[in-house]
């Protein structure tokens, strides 16, 4: 896809947009009625154009990140490698060894007067997901929409345009190897602005979900501008709570990975709870931190265990994505279920104990969209749940929830099959 100079008005973004729908509707029309082993086919040619630019991507990816902030964890986020994208490669060939969504019988009844009713899966449509910088999303959000039928338009954060291009790029090139229609991934060719408004507006009909994954101002402007559907995606206030029956090396080593493995992700621990009784495990835990280069906020309790900067309510509540943490010292399992309902933003929230009652009540009673037990929160991520990938996680309470991977991004319709019934 050529980018477009688009000048900075509503109409010329709307007009744009408007375009890029037809065309998502007239490909998403063909893509719907494809058979399991042609998006398979897609799929894998997507794979394979994806590792064969990979040069292309790579030097797209190094001009992306010269122009860019020097926010580590920022760059972090954008920065592609070989080895990333191999892992992207991969995911397109894992989800498409997933199996078809559509088309499944999800249920089946027959009425008293003979009428045989079915609800079967079928496609959302066309799915706008707006997403920041991180590249990889552009080729993991395609191809979830691709094998669940739908077409996707992208909308990728302005400091990596040139990468979610050159992968766009592979990605169409995919596509009509197999016989699909191209359109049926497009990527916004501008920096614009105005052309995130006029998809929240609806693509004059064009699209049909949005799919917001980014930062909290994100978010919030998805919320208020939004005229279609929206699967939402808050940012992860994550916790992780160390009880009193945690086990002091598994309770270190979830500790460090949920944190420090990458700290940019949204499944990385923001807060750390610490149960009073626990309190001994607290320095150990600190001390760790520290040495892999985390800087520590904690309240009073937490600071007269370890030596720490003072946190203020405000830190308790700030998705870091960065080597920062919040500590929090907590009057057992119901000052941790206290805190979490106060402060979590209902992505992930994890417990490290060995006692299973208290286990057990953590994972009724926190109502966030994953909770773990005794498990890293780096594994809140669509291919580690075995989705193959995920377009992001879905903090709300409607149609989908946690991961989104393939199931989650279909709907479905009710086939009836009559004998001449009619209603009396």
């Amino acid at each position: 896809m050529t980018t477009l100079a688009l000048a900075r008005t509503d109409t010329d973004a709307d007009t744009l947009i408007a375009e890029m729908g037809v065309r998502a509707r007239a490909a998403q029309r063909r893509l719907a009625l494809a058979a399991s082993e042609t998006k398979r086919a897609a799929l894998a040619a997507m794979a394979a154009e994806v590792r064969a630019a990979a040069p292309a991507i790579l030097a797209a990816n190094a001009a992306d990140l010269e122009a860019m902030d020097a926010n580590p964890a920022f760059r972090d986020r954008a920065r592609l490698t070989e080895e990333r994208i191999a892992a992207i490669a991969a995911a397109l060939d894992d989800i498409a060894a997933l199996p078809d969504p559509v088309g499944r019988v999800l249920a089946a009844w027959t009425r008293p007067n003979g009428l045989k009713i079915e609800r079967v899966a079928t496609p959302l449509g066309v799915i706008g997901v707006i997403y920041e910088s991180r590249p990889n999303v552009t080729a993991d959000a395609a191809a979830l929409c691709v094998m669940a039928g739908n077409a996707a338009i992208l909308r990728s954060g302005f400091e990596t345009l040139r990468s979610a291009t050159a992968i766009a790029d592979a990605l169409r090139a995919g596509l009509a190897a197999a016989g699909l229609p191209q359109d049926a991934v497009q990527l916004v060719p501008t920096r614009d602005r105005a052309a995130v408004g006029a998809m929240l507006k609806g693509a004059a009909g064009g699209i049909d979900v949005i799919v917001p994954r980014g930062g909290r101002s994100l978010v919030e402007r998805v919320g208020r501008e939004a005229r279609v559907p929206v699967f939402a995606h808050l940012e992860g206030l994550v916790h992780v709570f160390i009880h009193a029956a945690a086990r002091p090396q598994m309770a270190l080593d979830i500790v460090l990975n949920s944190k420090m493995r990458r700290t940019g992700v949204c499944g990385a621990a923001e807060t750390l709870l610490i149960d009073e009784a626990a309190g001994e495990q607290l320095p150990g835990l600190a001390k760790a931190l520290e040495e892999a280069g985390c800087e520590l906020r904690g309240d009073a309790r937490a600071a007269a265990l370890y030596p720490m900067a003072p946190a203020s309510e405000a830190d308790f509540r700030t998705e870091y994505l960065a080597p920062i943490i919040s500590i929090a010292v907590v009057d057992g399992l119901d000052g941790a279920l206290a805190h979490i309902a106060r402060c979590s933003s209902d992505h992930t929230d994890c417990i490290v104990t060995e006692d299973g009652a208290a286990a057990e009540r953590f994972l009724t009673e926190v109502d966030s969209a994953i909770v773990v037990h005794n498990a890293s929160t780096q594994f809140a991520d669509g291919g580690e749940f075995g989705m193959g990938a995920e377009i992001g996680i879905a903090t709300g309470r409607l149609h989908a929830r946690g991961p989104v991977g393939v199931e989650q991004l279909t709907t479905f319709k009710y086939r009836v099959r009559g004998e001449g019934q009619t209603r009396p």
